[in-house]
């Protein structure tokens, strides 16, 4: 056995070998006859693939076809080897090979037991292998299936479908949660005094029937807050959803950051003139999820829920001795405010600035035209009073001028929303404190995980996803966005071998034993 498969492997180098020749004739001949750099770069690119194809050639090769006898004991049983040679489709990044196996089983209807070729060489479960599929869905994770079949094309020459890619995804999805499982605490050197919690929902374009009367827990809160007629808020959930056919992904993101003391008039500063202190502390370890409402085991399962179930998990891994203070930034959705004063105690619950922000410029634009210096300072004013604690009396000045200008109509209504947004959060809303503790007040990092993972991907010009491949690829996008993709996939590698392979070591002595 060993002869052969020597005597195969030398001359599939051999082929090798030949290929490389041609490449460095080409160089030569480019020297000797002027040829530009382009076109030299391009031909030795594709020769290159080439070759790396023969070479891989050559190594299958070298390890026979898993020839291992007429007869294997495993388990107590005696496995047949099946008369016939088995041919599997392999697509590496250098391109497609043919590798034949012998297959051993009961007889060949049959489930085949054990291929031992596919052990020894750990191939994946598909036909693609599994460095093509770490490149192919760092581009999909990026960009369309559609865009990342024809840049892989345009780069190895390969014609893969856009459905292979899709599906591509989805299996690799069924690995994320066992990975995320599997990581370990971050090491306490490396983090901040402050754990971070923030959370922000954005909607999924989602193809016919798949968005539409999907959440029975949002529509329940949609009829509360209708009851509630508060003012000043997003749609309450499952509302947008319905209108708009969209699915809402809650994305939650948890990271730790040092403390940045600042003053009210620093916070003005930066947010009205663009003047940003030096020395800002960047957050540490952060991972982002991204979670639809969905059904798992047969039962509908809120995402919402499950990311603050992901908090709770996370504040115990990485504060479980409650000595780093807990602080979650969100906007004013009521559906998150209300998990997370259910759920968790001690929190510091802070309303993001810049939604404040926003409703500060609603109300300037009651009394001072758009763009305008006069309603620049009106904001500017209120925001640093606001930030020192004042917020009361901002409500109050507020309902002062709306009474002495006569407001009416639209106006009126625009200003009432945005005291309503003030009144109603008045409790989250305690910047003077936050500001002397260092703490965040910005939920930029939770937006910008909506925009990065949901908005950038997924809204594209007519995308419309199906459930289960929409929170396939959430899945796998967090995981690139977390910065863990080559740990998820070393991870896949180790992880497919274990279950597809529990007799490898076998299958290797068993080799080594036939040599």
């Amino acid at each position: 056995m060993e002869a052969k498969m020597i005597l195969m492997e030398e001359q599939a180098i051999l082929k090798g070998r030949t290929q490389f020749e041609r490449l460095v004739a080409l160089v030569q001949e480019g020297a000797a006859k002027g040829r530009t750099i382009d076109r030299v770069e391009r031909d030795l690119w594709y020769g290159l693939l080439t070759l790396g194809r023969m070479l891989l050639e050559a190594f299958v090769s070298g390890q026979g076809t898993g020839d291992l006898g007429p007869t294997l004991p495993w388990q107590g049983r005696t496995l047949h080897r099946l008369p016939y040679v088995h041919e599997r489709r392999y697509v590496s990044v250098f391109g497609e090979l043919t590798i034949p196996r012998h297959v051993y089983g009961t007889r060949e209807a049959q489930k085949h037991e054990m291929v031992p070729l596919d052990a020894r060489l750990n191939l994946p479960a598909g036909e693609f292998s599994y460095l093509l599929q770490e490149w192919d869905q760092a581009a999909c994770v990026q960009d369309s299936y559609d865009e990342s079949r024809a840049s892989m094309q345009r780069i190895l020459g390969l014609g893969q479908s856009v459905r292979s890619l899709e599906h591509m995804t989805g299996e690799m999805a069924e690995s994320v949660e066992s990975f995320r499982e599997a990581q370990p605490v971050p090491p306490a050197a490396e983090e901040g005094s402050i754990l971070v919690l923030t959370a922000d929902g954005k909607g999924v374009p989602m193809r016919r029937g798949e968005g539409e009367g999907e959440e029975a827990a949002g529509q329940e809160e949609q009829k509360q807050g209708k009851a509630k007629g508060s003012q000043g808020e997003k749609k309450p959930e499952g509302e947008e959803d319905k209108a708009g056919k969209k699915r809402m992904a809650c994305v939650g993101s948890v990271y730790t950051i040092d403390p940045f003391v600042r003053t009210a008039q620093d916070v003005v500063d930066e947010v009205m003139r663009k003047k940003a202190k030096e020395k800002r502390p960047v957050p540490r370890h952060k991972e982002v999820r991204a979670e639809l409402t969905r059904e798992i085991d047969g039962k509908e399962v809120n995402g919402k829920d499950r990311i603050f179930q992901w908090f709770a998990e996370q504040a115990q891994g990485r504060n479980g001795d409650r000595g780093k203070p807990v602080v979650c930034v969100m906007d004013g959705e009521r559906a998150l405010w209300k998990r997370l004063t259910a759920g968790f105690l001690g929190v510091v619950c802070i309303l993001d600035i810049f939604h404040v922000l926003e409703r500060l410029w609603a109300a300037a634009h009651c009394f001072h035209a758009k763009e305008s210096k006069e309603a620049r300072e009106f904001v500017s004013e209120r925001l640093k009073r606001i930030l020192e604690g004042q917020v009361g009396r901002v409500i109050g000045g507020l309902r002062q001028m709306a009474g002495k200008q006569r407001l009416k109509g639209k106006r009126l209504a625009v200003l009432e929303s945005a005291i309503g947004y003030l009144e109603n959060h008045r409790r989250f809303m305690r910047y003077d404190e936050y500001l002397a503790a260092g703490y965040p007040i910005g939920s930029g990092v939770a937006e910008g995980s909506c925009r990065y993972v949901v908005k950038d991907r997924m809204e594209r010009t007519g995308m419309r996803w199906r459930t289960a491949s929409a929170q396939a690829m959430l899945d796998v996008r967090a995981v690139y966005v977390s910065d863990h993709w080559e740990e998820f996939s070393a991870y896949r590698v180790q992880s497919g071998c274990s279950h597809l392979y529990p007799h490898r070591q076998f299958v290797q002595s068993e080799y080594h034993a036939a040599a």
